[in-house]
Order: C-alpha cells, then structure tokens, then sequence
C-alpha cells in the first residue's frame, strides 16, 4: 500500500478550484484505484493524502489528461508552493 501526500501554500482559490478539486477525486477513485482520499485545508495551508495499492496506479492518475490540466493551473493560479511525497505504508494499525 502507498499514499501521496500532497501539501501546498495557497496562492488564491476559486469556485473553479473547489470543482476541479472534485473532479480529481474522483477521477482518482473511480478510474485509477485510489482506495481513499482525504484532504483538508486550513488558513493558508492544504494538505490531501490518498491511498492506492500500487506505484503503477499513482503514476497512471499522475499522467491522466485532465490531472496534467488541474496540475497546470495549480501552479499558475492556485499555489504559492507544493510538495508531493509518495510514501510506502510499512504498517498500519487503529483502534
């Protein structure tokens, strides 16, 4: 199991932001594989972790048309910085 774990400095979000923010959820589920995806923001400050079983499905939603668009305009528009890391989840445990 892996997760990306995205984290970014807002620039300026936008109704277009919030919809297209939508949208690559659900792309990401419904098309790649992601099994969950969470994502918060706070102040100036995001943060989204989602979860896949595999690096192929990541890299697949990573390269998907509309993900490149959103990414697009996340740089030029909506963030003032950005982090992607891809982590392996070596164990998991709740209560």
């Amino acid at each position: 199991m892996y997760a990306v774990i995205f984290t970014a400095e807002i620039k300026n979000f936008d109704k277009a932001y919030t919809e297209t923010a939508k949208e690559m959820q659900d792309l990401a589920i419904n098309k790649y594989g992601c099994t969950e995806f969470i994502s918060v923001t706070e102040g100036g400050q995001e943060i989204a972790i989602s979860y896949w079983e595999n690096q192929a499905q990541i890299k697949s939603w990573k390269q998907d048309i509309e993900h490149l668009a959103a990414q697009k305009l996340g740089r030029s528009t909506w963030y003032k910085h950005y982090k992607v890391q891809i982590v392996e989840i070596i164990r998991e445990y709740s209560m």
